[in-house]
C-alpha cells in the first residue's frame, strides 16, 4: 500500500518580455503541473498563443498532408534527427520546398489518373461499338435524322421494323445482351425511343473520331498502355519521394508539434500587460530544486513563491479557491509496482487523498493467477512470453499484459512445483495407472531422487482433483485475507481524509462485521462438515462472533440504515466468490488429464505399462502433435479464465472496499522525443 507523492503548490511570476524563455525553462524542469487560470480571476485574463504558433501550425498542417499523401504513418520507421538540424531545415524553408516537390509529383499522378479514367470510359464505349459496322464520324452531323446508340437486354430487331424509314444496326447475344444503333427521322424519334426502352435500352456516348470503332479501340489501348507506363513511373517517383523525405516529415512533425504545444502555454496562465503569473503543482521533494533552477536560468526576471504543501485531510480544501482544490496524483510506486498502475487506471486515477491500490494488485494479481494455473509446464511459456514482451515493447497495453504473464508465470511455476508438483497436468512423482494416475516418472520410465520429492507438499504434491476440500478451504482463506486488507485500506483512507471517529463509524463497523461473519461461518462449517457440537473453543468463538456481528451492525446502522443488515449475506457471497480459484484450477487439471489420456492412453496405447518401443510411428506422431495442440488449448483458456478472474477479484472484491478514484493525473510540462534527439550542447539548454 502506498500513497501518491506529496504535492506542493507554487506561484511563478515573471516579466512578459521573457515569457518564451520562461516557457523553455518550465519544460526543462519537467515537474510543473499547470493549474489552468480562469479568465477574469483577480482581474487578469489568460494570455494568447505565441506569435510563432501561426506559422508553425501552418507548416504542421502541410507536413501532415504530405505525410498522408506519401503514405508516411506513425509506424513508419525513420532515423532520429538532431533537433538543431531539423530546426535549421524548417527555418530555411524546407517544408515549402518539399511541399512544392510533392505537389508537383501528385499533380502529375492525378492528371494521369484522370486521363486514364477518361480513356477507360472511351474504351468501354468503343468495345460496344466495335460490333456495329458504322464509322465513328457517321454517328453525328445530321439535321433531319436522330441517331440513337446504346445497349439492349433484348433483341430489338423485329420491333424496330415497325419504323417506316429507319436504318438499324443491331449486334445481340442472348447471354451478354447487345448493342443497337438506330438512324431515324426526327419525327419518329419518340417512337424509336419507346421501342428500345421496352428492350432494356441504356444510351451510351459515342466518342469523337474517324474510321471504325475497332481501329479507334486499337489506338485507345495503345494510349492506355503508354499512360499506365507513365503512371507507374509517377508512382515510383512518389515512392522515391517517400524514402527521400520520410525522415524529415516525421522529425519535423514532432518538432513543430512541440513548438505549438509550448506556444499554447500562455492560454493556460494569467498574463497582464507586463507580466505573467502561473500556478502549478510540483512534487514536494522537488520544490527547492525547481525554484533554484528557474531562478538560475531566468535571474531577476522570475520569482518563485511557495504557497502550500497539501495534506491528505479533506478539510484542508474547504476554504480553498475552487481551482486549487483538486491535487493531481503522481504514483509513488517502485519500478515493478509502476507497471501495475495500468490496471488501476483502467478503473480510475486514484485520488490524492487515498491509497494507490497498484502495490496490492502487484502482489495479488500474479499470485491468484499463478494459483489457478499451478502447473510448471504452462508456467514456463508464460515466463518466456512475458519476459520477451517486457524487453521488446514500450506500448503500455502490451507491457501490462506482459507484466502479468511474467510474474503470474513465476507464481504458477512456484505453485506448480512446490505445492501441486505437476507439469502439463501430470505429477512428477508416482506410478503409471491411467487415466487417473499419470506421472512423469511412469511416462519416462525413470525414478526421481528422494530430495526432489522432498521439496513438494506430501512428497508428490496436492492433487487438484483429489484434494478438493483442501483447495476450497485455501481459496476461502485467501478470500478472507484479501477482503480484510480491502476493509483495512478503507479505514485508513477515511481516517486520513477525516479522523479516527469518522473512519470507525464508516469503515470500522464493517471490519467488525466482516470478522464476526467469518468466525460465525467457521463455527457453522465445523458443525455441518465435522459433526462437531457447540462446546469448548467453538462455543467461545460463536459467542465472540455474535457479539461482533451485533456490534458491527449497530455501528453501521447509523450510516447505512437497513442496508447494514441486508448486506450481511453479501459478505458471505463475496468470500465464496473466491472458491472459483479452486474451481478454475480443477477444471484446467481435468481437461489436461483427459487430453493426456487421449494422447498417451488411447492413441499411443499406453495402458498399464509404458512401452515406447511398441508404439507405431504414426501413432507416436499423431499422439504427440495432438497432445501439443490440446495443451495449447488449455494454456490459452488458462490465460482467459485465470487472468480475467484474477483481475475481477481485484476490481470487484478488493478495490470496492476502499477505492473511490476520480483523481487528476499528474501531467507536468515535459517533452517526449521519439523522432528527434538532442545533442549534448542542446541537452544542457533544454530537455
Amino acid at each position: 500500500m502506498s500513497l501518491p507523492e506529496s504535492m506542493s503548490r507554487i506561484v511563478v511570476v515573471g516579466t512578459k518580455t521573457r515569457m518564451e524563455e520562461a516557457i523553455e525553462a518550465f519544460y526543462s524542469v519537467r515537474a510543473l503541473h499547470i493549474i489552468d487560470h480562469t479568465s477574469g480571476v483577480d482581474n487578469i485574463s489568460i494570455g494568447a498563443t505565441l506569435p510563432r504558433n501561426s506559422k508553425a501550425a501552418e507548416r504542421l498542417l502541410k507536413i501532415r498532408a504530405m505525410a498522408k499523401e506519401l503514405g508516411v504513418g506513425k509506424n513508419t520507421e525513420t532515423a532520429r534527427v538532431p533537433v538543431g538540424e531539423i530546426r535549421s531545415q524548417i527555418s530555411s524553408g524546407s517544408v515549402e520546398d518539399i511541399e512544392a516537390e510533392v505537389l508537383k509529383a501528385l499533380d502529375k499522378k492525378n492528371d494521369l489518373n484522370l486521363r486514364i479514367t477518361e480513356l477507360n470510359t472511351k474504351k468501354k464505349s468503343l468495345e460496344l461499338l466495335s460490333a456495329i459496322p458504322v464509322d465513328l464520324e457517321l454517328y453525328s452531323g445530321y439535321k433531319s435524322l436522330t441517331v440513337i446508340v446504346g445497349t439492349v437486354q433484348e433483341n430489338p430487331t423485329e420491333p424496330l421494323k415497325a419504323l417506316a424509314e429507319a436504318e438499324t444496326f443491331v449486334s445481340f447475344d442472348k447471354k451478354k445482351g447487345g448493342t443497337a444503333a438506330v438512324f431515324v427521322k426526327n419525327s419518329e424519334k419518340d417512337k424509336a425511343t419507346s421501342i428500345l426502352s421496352d428492350c432494356g435500352f441504356v444510351e451510351i456516348a459515342v466518342p469523337e473520331g474517324k474510321g471504325s470503332a475497332s481501329e479507334a479501340l486499337v489506338l485507345t489501348n495503345e494510349s492506355l498502355a503508354d499512360l499506365n507506363a507513365k503512371l507507374e513511373s509517377a508512382e515510383k517517383e512518389i515512392e522515391a519521394l517517400q524514402m527521400k523525405h520520410k525522415t524529415f516529415l516525421r522529425a519535423s512533425e514532432e518538432e513543430l508539434a512541440i513548438e505549438i504545444e509550448k506556444g499554447e502555454v500562455p492560454l493556460r496562465i494569467a498574463v497582464s500587460e507586463y507580466s505573467y503569473i502561473m500556478d502549478a503543482w510540483i512534487p514536494t521533494k522537488k520544490v527547492e530544486a525547481v525554484k533554484s533552477e528557474l531562478e538560475s536560468r531566468m535571474g531577476n526576471d522570475v520569482h518563485v513563491e511557495f504557497e502550500e504543501t497539501r495534506g491528505r485531510n479533506l478539510h484542508e480544501e474547504e476554504e480553498i479557491e475552487e481551482r486549487f482544490k483538486k491535487v493531481p496524483t503522481k504514483g509513488n510506486n517502485g519500478i515493478i509496482a509502476k507497471e501495475f498502475e495500468y490496471a488501476t487506471n483502467l478503473v480510475s486515477t486514484p485520488k490524492y487523498q487515498e491509497i494507490d491500490p497498484s502495490i496490492l494488485i502487484m502482489f495479488f494479481l500474479p499470485l491468484l493467477f499463478g494459483f489457478m494455473i499451478g502447473d510448471c509446464g504452462y508456467a514456463i511459456p508464460f515466463i518466456i512470453l512475458g519476459a520477451y514482451g517486457l524487453k521488446v515493447t514500450r506500448h503500455k497495453d502490451w507491457r501490462a499484459i506482459a507484466t502479468v504473464l511474467f510474474f503470474g508465470g513465476i507464481w504458477a511455476f512456484l505453485f506448480g512445483f512446490f505445492f501441486f508438483g505437476e507439469a502439463l497436468g501430470m505429477h512428477f512423482v508416482g506410478h503409471w495407472a491411467p487415466p487417473l494416475e499419470m506421472t512423469w516418472e511412469g511416462l519416462l520410465g525413470i525414478h526421481l531422487p528422494d530430495w526432489f520429492s522432498g521439496m513438494m507438499v506430501n512428497e508428490i504434491g496436492v492433487e487438484k482433483l483429489g484434494d478438493v476440500s483442501l483447495l476450497l478451504k485455501l481459496s476461502v482463506y485467501i478470500g478472507v485475507v484479501h477482503l480484510l486488507i480491502g476493509y483495512i485500506c478503507g479505514y485508513i483512507n477515511i481516517r486520513m481524509q477525516h479522523n479516527n471517529k469518522h473512519a470507525f463509524m464508516e469503515k470500522g463497523g464493517w471490519i467488525i462485521t466482516f470478522i464476526g461473519m467469518v468466525m460465525l461461518c467457521y463455527v457453522l462449517t465445523q458443525m455441518l462438515f465435522n459433526k462437531t457440537g457447540i462446546e469448548g473453543m467453538l462455543l467461545y468463538i460463536l459467542v465472540i462472533a455474535v457479539v461482533m456481528l451485533v456490534a458491527g451492525v449497530a455501528i453501521n446502522f447509523k450510516t447505512e440504515k437497513i442496508m447494514a443488515i441486508l448486506e450481511l449475506p453479501g459478505i458471505v457471497g463475496n468470500i465464496l466468490s473466491y472458491t472459483r480459484l479452486a474451481a478454475i484450477g480443477m477444471s484446467k487439471a481435468g481437461m489436461a488429464m483427459a487430453f493426456n489420456y487421449i494422447a498417451f492412453g488411447m492413441i499411443m496405447g499406453m495402458k498399464e505399462v509404458v512401452d515406447w518401443g511398441a508404439v507405431p510411428i504414426y501413432a507416436l506422431v499423431i499422439g504427440l502433435v495432438l497432445c501439443a495442440f490440446l495443451h495449447l488449448v488449455v494454456w490459452t483458456l488458462g490465460i482467459l479464465s485465470a487472468g480475467l478472474h484474477a483481475l475481477r477479484l481485484q476490481f470487484v472484491e478488493l478495490m470496492t472496499k476502499f477505492f473511490v478514484g476520480g483523481g487528476i493525473k499528474y501531467e507536468p510540462l515535459k517533452i517526449k522525443r521519439f523522432r528527434t534527439i538532442l545533442t549534448k550542447e542542446e541537452t544542457s539548454k533544454e530537455v
